[in-house]
């Protein structure tokens, strides 16, 4: 099976960015220079099944939840934690209608920014939260990095009075998580500490310009509206071709 064609199996069974976690991967993960043209679509590798349950008549059924067994195959194969795997795969299964990102595409941005929420040294819990909080620099418009001014609600996410800082393995900053930020894991928050939660908004976010990530040019400009740069987009598709290749 392709892998634009297993996005759609498992779819039926189953930001302006600054991170901190892409400018630390650049000396761990180093990416080939790639032009990314037609059919370069990275997908799901193999179909993810939905856990069976069974939901009462009129109620919510809530995000959807892929199985375990799934998960901790993928996970040993990939070289990835369980809690990411399942957070990627658990939210290309809640991407919106007509969307296809594939978890691998998820994985390879959360690799980029933050090594799955294991940069520095960190330990990713099963609830989605690195160890420590993952910050990136402070946004103050030195160097490459643009000037963007704290409030008192998005200083809440960081701790900075003065500027805003991309907060959680995702590296969403505070703006765009008051836009896009979702519940991915259904506890009632949406939280950029959380990879459940960053994951289903990153896919969100990554959906929202109607991109066709099944060719390649739809999924580079999907990928580069998160991160302008076109060493992210040579960096992510490595990334997500490589955990393609490894759980094929």
């Amino acid at each position: 099976m392709s892998p634009a064609r297993a996005i759609a199996v498992l779819s039926t069974a189953l930001l302006a960015v600054a991170g901190l976690g892409y400018l630390a991967s650049q000396t761990v993960l180093a990416a080939p220079t790639l032009t990314v043209t037609e059919q370069q679509y990275v997908g799901a590798p193999s179909p993810a099944a939905r856990a069976g349950r069974e939901v009462a008549p009129g109620k919510p059924v809530g995000p959807q939840r892929v199985s375990e067994q799934w998960v901790d195959t993928t996970a040993a194969k990939a070289g990835i934690p369980t809690a990411a795997v399942r957070a990627y795969a658990n939210a290309q299964l809640s991407e919106p209608t007509g969307c296809d990102v594939g978890w691998t595409t998820l994985a390879g941005i959360g690799w980029i920014e933050s090594q799955h929420g294991t940069i520095g040294g960190r330990t990713l819990g099963d609830d989605g939260h690195s160890s420590s909080p993952i910050l990136g620099p402070a946004l103050d418009g030195r160097g490459k990095v643009a000037a963007i001014p704290a409030t008192p609600e998005t200083s809440a996410w960081h701790g900075d009075p003065r500027w805003d800082h991309a907060v959680g393995p995702l590296q969403f900053i505070p703006s765009t998580w008051e836009t896009w930020g979702a519940d991915g894991d259904g506890d009632g928050v949406a939280d950029p500490n959380d990879l459940d939660d960053a994951a289903y908004t990153a896919a969100r976010y990554l959906c929202a310009d109607g991109h066709d990530l099944r060719t390649g040019s739809g999924w580079a400009d999907a990928i580069f509206s998160y991160n302008h740069a076109q060493s992210y987009v040579d960096s992510v598709y490595a990334a997500a071709q490589s955990y393609a290749d490894r759980t094929d």
